[in-house]
């Protein structure tokens, strides 16, 4: 068996799908990090038309947005209005919304996109995972067997096969 090397650079058979937006994400972009001057992302997005913040619907003390880094298409996030870090913090309106406004995701990607499962959750805490972790919102991420495949695996990258202002106008017409 042989190996082809190659210098940097220079074709090695590969194909490669660049998803540069993580690069971003992973640096800091949109996100409060300490040392960053990003105010909280999640507060903003409400100030903006529902077009220019990817939002798919707005609630009495909710929102429901895209994900600007999906793991999925259609990745949303269920965010609350006010800016809390924790579920214990959130008054029983804003659960109760949140937990409607999650179901009813769920069932509007059915709709637009047929996915054949879901994971849904929150990371409380940097720990945990939270990019946020001071404001607390909920994912909901559309899962199809075979999404986890090699891509995020060996290049470290997720094919989207569609804008994200494409799937925002899907999910918010049929809202």
């Amino acid at each position: 068996m042989s190996h082809e090397i190659t210098g940097a650079g220079m074709p090695d058979g590969w194909q490669r799908l660049w998803a540069p937006h993580r690069l971003e994400y992973l640096r800091g972009e949109n996100r409060p990090l300490e040392g960053n001057a990003v105010t909280c992302p999640f507060c903003d997005i409400p100030a903006m038309s529902d077009q220019e913040g990817l939002i798919v619907y707005r609630g009495k003390s909710s929102y429901v947005v895209m994900n600007l880094y999906p793991y999925n298409p259609g990745h949303l996030l269920v965010c609350s209005f006010r800016h809390v870090a924790d579920l214990t913090d959130l008054s029983d309106e804003e659960r109760n919304e949140i937990s409607s406004l999650t179901s009813h995701a769920m069932r509007t990607i059915r709709k637009v996109s047929s996915p054949e499962g879901f994971n849904l959750g929150m990371n409380q805490g940097a720990i945990s995972g939270a990019g946020v972790a001071a404001h607390i919102h909920q994912h909901v991420v559309p899962r199809w067997s075979g999404d986890a495949n090699f891509m995020p695996i060996i290049g470290k990258t997720k094919v989207l096969p569609q804008l994200l202002h494409l799937t925002r106008d899907e999910i918010a017409a049929a809202w």
